[in-house]
């Protein structure tokens, strides 16, 4: 029998009398086989992961008991104890710091820069070598790191955990959607079974989103490394990805249930645990680059009305959603500048300037898709 180990990690105390806490939830042996990490809740507000935690948890105490992990698993099935916590007015706000305003998923320390320099003679045609090393760098980095603020301390145990895994999920959720993920280009096609199994109906790919979110922190330490040392062999060593699952009101049993399946089944078809995964569904997609995703924005305010649903197909051209102007009468019309999935749309009718009003991935580079990719 493999039980799992429960660990506690307290955060840095914000202010006299407060006191907040990580919980960790562990399956099989450090270096025993490849390293998965899983977190959710990262956006605090975003639930629908932390119900499906709970389903991979029964799912994962069904294996450990029957001797079946053969990996290293790790799951946090509550990121953002902070976030957690930030009520206002009535309302959860748990996407961005009530302290400094930051995004909770962005911000994360760059590595790649400080690991190149530390080890620019000592990476060579090895591959399994160079992975050991670059994995030591980090872990060592880090150690290194005196956060100075709670939110601070979170990023980094957040990084201490995952920085050294074969696999980092961040789950997610966007406001109404269908399944997605976004995906370092490094890791495409690699990462098609994992598209494939939680039946994901867009993949957006990009080096460099911008704002460093936590799956890129993680994972593009090695593409990064890779394109500075073109002549050693560093492979994209870790498969990280920020999972979104569907919308935010999309929080059942269900759902969670059959999600966390597709993930056991990913896990199983990776080697962490022995079980037969079985047939791979069919692809709903294939993956297209973050700057082919057009961000269909509000021009001003007023009453979203939408004529397209989350899933649509579309063309470039068509009409997705009017802002209705409620003084005058008038409608303003948003039209996709990109042919493909609407795959996201805001989930409140209220239209604000600039205000993200839906998403279609698109196969070809917009022109005005530059800097911040994953919000401009």
């Amino acid at each position: 029998m493999q039980a799992r180990q429960t660990e506690i990690i307290p955060l840095m105390s914000s202010s006299p009398g407060t006191a907040r806490q990580i919980t960790v939830h562990r399956y099989g042996s450090p270096g025993r086989g490849p390293k998965a990490y899983l977190q959710t809740g990262l956006h605090a507000d975003e639930l629908p992961g932390l119900v499906v935690m709970q389903h991979l948890l029964a799912l994962l105490d069904q294996a450990a008991a029957a001797g079946r992990i053969t990996g290293d698993i790790i799951l946090v099935p509550y990121a953002n104890p902070i976030g957690l916590s930030q009520y206002l007015f009535g309302k959860h706000a748990g996407r961005y710091e009530f302290d400094s305003l930051g995004n909770f998923n962005r911000l994360y320390p760059d590595l790649a820069a400080p690991i190149g320099d530390a080890l620019s003679d000592r990476l060579g045609p090895d591959a399994g070598a160079n992975v050991a090393l670059i994995r030591a760098e980090a872990n060592r980095l880090l150690a290194a790191i005196n956060p100075r603020s709670e939110v601070d301390h979170l990023r980094l145990e957040l990084m201490r955990l995952s920085v050294d895994a074969d696999y980092a999920l961040d789950l997610h959720c966007d406001d109404e959607a269908v399944m997605h993920l976004y995906l370092g280009t490094a890791l495409w096609p690699g990462a098609a079974d994992l598209a494939a199994e939680l039946q994901a109906q867009a993949v957006l790919t990009a080096e460099v989103s911008g704002g460093e979110p936590f799956d890129e922190a993680v994972g593009g330490i090695w593409w990064q490394l890779a394109k500075r040392f073109p002549k050693a062999a560093i492979p994209a060593a870790c498969l990280s990805a920020t999972v979104e699952l569907r919308g935010d009101r999309d929080v059942s049993d269900d759902l969670a249930s059959a999600d966390a399946a597709a993930l056991f089944r990913f896990l199983g078809r990776r080697g962490l645990i022995d079980a037969d995964p079985g047939p791979l569904p069919k692809a709903l997609c294939a993956a297209t680059p973050l700057d082919g995703t057009d961000i269909i924005e509000c021009p001003h305010g007023g009453v979203l009305l939408f004529k397209q649903a989350a899933g649509a197909t579309v063309a470039a051209g068509d009409l997705v959603a009017e802002i209705l102007n409620p003084a005058t009468g008038a409608r303003t019309p948003l039209v996709s500048r990109a042919s493909g999935i609407l795959f996201a749309r805001a989930g409140h009718a209220l239209a604000r300037p600039g205000l993200p009003a839906a998403k279609v991935a698109g196969p070809v580079p917009l022109p005005h898709r530059t800097g911040r990719l994953l919000t401009q």
